[in-house]
């Protein structure tokens, strides 16, 4: 899997004292595995189908399938009744039938599985605001839980976080098993010789093998436009006439390209942490390599700064113990209390996670002590919360397959291996620490067993109204110049700016960003355009 995942916040993730895990994405990257051996045992075997039926190749169907709401044509999906039941804390829940393919509405349909916050002022209510995290791969239903907006918005919207198709509670891409998803994540990223080249083609082949056998005809059908079209759908159910969005990260990019296919829909649209949907996956990913070398010198600065850095009395010579510190990993990982080993590929990602938000880099310090020091478990747990590990070694979410499978049929990549390692200086420019693993992320779609063929659809969206863009300047996983990018692609964009680091600005804490995206969303009245924060 490729790239930094693009998540809204760690917030809900982390326990400072503890730092335990969640069920919550916390973003970071996952480069294809690179070590020897494989994904011991065979692909996990597929859910018994909710809604029994036959794959086109005879196979059974995974669950979440079935032949969706009475009548014909793409009609039948936006005249569906829903039917909405208390689950719990006031909120509401309902399952949403949308088309597995819309070149084929009278096929296979899944669901989509919604979770609604009535608004708290009934007597002013105006509509739905749809909710979405980023990823591609977290849940909607949960990010309702810490999205952290205002009364202001949540007294006048019936707030709506939603599964996107593949994701999480709706109809799910499945690859591998729990046991297998461990082997895969504690691979090496940084292959260093021929020998453990094959072994991550091995373990990739595995896994998208896992991934066909098991998520069904479903795995070429979650791409972000398909999603994007299914939340047209959920607009119509909810008997909204118009379309209003709040996007973090990953999710801007569903919400511009709703917005490409449907412009004269939108009514309020906020993109925060934008994503470019209109860059190549090769230059997004030096890019985020770049934006996460800069997000690191930030905190090695603030680390030296503090005195006592676990990594040295300098930035560079912090910079070069991290290094040192990967390479030591990578030879030999380092046992944890309960006996799981600390490889490279873990420990990159744990130290990752705390980039995405200032607030945590003094667990970042802590971490990084203790594994000088000789003791594991505070960046296995810090790793854990990445990828949405329980402490009983399970992972309640899909996260980790549908960001691979939505990734590759967004930007499917084609470069061999030759190809990869002689681009390797690009990377190592951007980031000395994580190109060594950032280089190796165009293998995975590179060889992804499916396509889509869907057109790019207009991102200039003549007719939306204003739509606000947000960018932070040091945001690492999508590195300002997006947001820019972004804004201008848009023929109604309004680029909204905030200085700072971190990933996301909404929930950083910014009063300024907070009052502008307030009085947008209650009002309709955007930022003066070229407003900072």
């Amino acid at each position: 899997m490729r790239r930094f995942l693009a998540v809204a916040s760690i917030a809900s993730l982390l326990v400072v004292s503890s730092c335990a895990t969640a069920q919550h994405l916390a973003g970071g990257p996952v480069a294809p595995p690179s070590s020897s051996g494989d994904l011991s045992g065979s692909p996990s075997p597929p859910a018994s189908p909710s809604s029994p039926g036959l794959s086109p190749s005879g196979g059974q169907l995974p669950a979440g399938f079935g032949k969706g709401p009475p009548g014909s044509g793409l009609h039948r999906f936006y005249a569906q009744q829903v039917s909405w039941s208390d689950c719990g804390g006031g909120d509401q829940c309902a399952s949403i039938w949308v088309p597995l393919n819309y070149a084929k509405p009278n096929g296979l349909a899944i669901t989509i599985k919604a979770k609604r916050q009535p608004a708290a002022n009934q007597s002013n209510v105006q509509g739905s605001l749809f909710i979405n995290p980023g990823g591609p791969g977290a849940s909607g239903i949960n990010y309702l839980s810490y999205v952290g907006l205002s009364s202001s918005v949540t007294d006048v919207y019936n707030v709506i976080g939603f599964d996107p198709r593949g994701v999480g509670e709706s109809t799910p891409v499945q690859c591998v098993s729990d046991h297998q998803l461990d082997v895969y994540l504690a691979s090496d990223p940084t292959p260093d010789d021929a020998a453990e080249v094959q072994g991550m083609e091995r373990l990739w082949h595995q896994f998208t093998a896992g991934c066909v056998a098991d998520s069904g005809p479903l795995l070429g059908h979650v791409s972000t436009i398909e999603a994007a079209r299914d939340m047209d759908i959920l607009r119509a159910v909810v008997h909204d006439p118009t379309f209003n969005y709040f996007g973090a990260s990953y999710g801007t990019y569903l919400g511009a390209t709703y917005a490409a296919l449907f412009p004269t829909h939108v009514r309020r649209m906020v993109l925060d942490g934008a994503v470019d949907p209109l860059a190549t996956a090769h230059t997004t990913e030096i890019d985020q390599a770049a934006g996460f070398q800069q997000a690191l010198t930030d905190y090695l600065t603030y680390c030296v700064g503090q005195g006592g850095c676990p990594l040295g009395s300098s930035v560079p010579a912090a910079q070069q113990r991290l290094i040192a510190l990967f390479h030591q990993l990578d030879a030999h990982p380092l046992t944890a209390s309960d006996g799981r080993k600390l490889t490279e590929g873990l420990a990159f990602l744990g130290v990752i996670v705390p980039l995405y938000n200032r607030a945590y880099w003094s667990v970042e310090t802590s971490a990084l002590a203790a594994v000088v020091g000789g003791n594991a478990d505070l960046l296995l747990q810090l790793s854990d919360a990445y990828t949405g590990r329980t402490p009983s070694g399970t992972y309640p979410g899909n996260t980790i397959e549908a960001q691979a499978a939505v990734n590759c049929l967004d930007h499917p990549e084609h470069e061999s291996i030759a190809q990869i390692e002689a681009g390797k200086s690009a990377f190592l420019k951007a980031s000395p620490v994580f190109g060594p693993a950032a280089m190796w992320w165009p293998y995975s779609c590179s060889n992804w067993p499916v396509a889509s063929h869907l057109p790019t659809p207009n991102y200039h969206a003549p007719g939306a109204p204003p739509i606000v863009v947000i960018g932070t300047t040091h945001d690492p996983a999508t590195p300002y110049q997006q947001a820019i990018n972004l804004a201008n692609d848009l023929d109604s964009g309004v680029l909204l700016t905030r200085k700072g680091e971190g990933h996301t600005a909404y929930d950083s804490g910014n009063t300024c960003i907070v009052s502008a995206v307030d009085t947008y969303l209650t009002s309709g009245r955007p930022p003066a355009p070229g407003t900072t924060c």
